[in-house]
């Protein structure tokens, strides 16, 4: 079976997933993205394709990290309806993805306090866990809020 390219791969996501479109510049370029919003919660995904991917033609951790940055990233404005910036992320790479792999993961604020927020995530492909991640948000102070 001959190595898949880009123009092989086709991003049909899931059941429930629908296209992001308002990304910034960086992750739009990075992706197509999805997402999916339910009771439960919220997850973001893509569909690996090459270019996702390293020299040894599996999914870069730099790939994975910036997908969960944004994971973490969303959880936090979902909490707080703070704008933040990472101050810190730590993260366990425990498998990998390939070509055609779909992506997805989701993210918990486990704390908030006044000025930062943490913050828990884990990314996934199929059951197998890709990556664990925990962060320290700096939240951006509101308009109109008092300090």
């Amino acid at each position: 079976m001959a190595p898949l390219n880009d123009d092989d791969i086709d991003d049909n996501a899931p059941p429930g997933f629908e296209p992001s479109r308002t990304r910034g510049p960086f992750t739009t370029h990075n992706g197509p993205y999805f997402h999916k919003v339910t009771d439960e919660g919220f997850w973001h995904g893509f569909r690996v394709r090459k270019r996702h991917c390293n020299s040894h033609g599996i999914l870069h951790g730099g790939m994975l990290m910036a997908f969960a940055d944004g994971l973490c990233g969303t959880a936090v404005w979902r909490e707080t309806q703070s704008r933040a910036v990472t101050v810190r992320m730590n993260s366990d790479f425990l498998d990998m993805g390939r070509p055609g792999d779909w992506i997805e993961g989701t993210a918990k604020v486990t704390r908030a306090a006044k000025s930062v927020a943490f913050v828990e995530g884990t990314v996934t492909s199929g059951s197998r866990t890709l990556l664990t991640v925990s962060g320290v948000f700096k939240l951006f102070r509101r308009e109109g809020r008092s300090s």
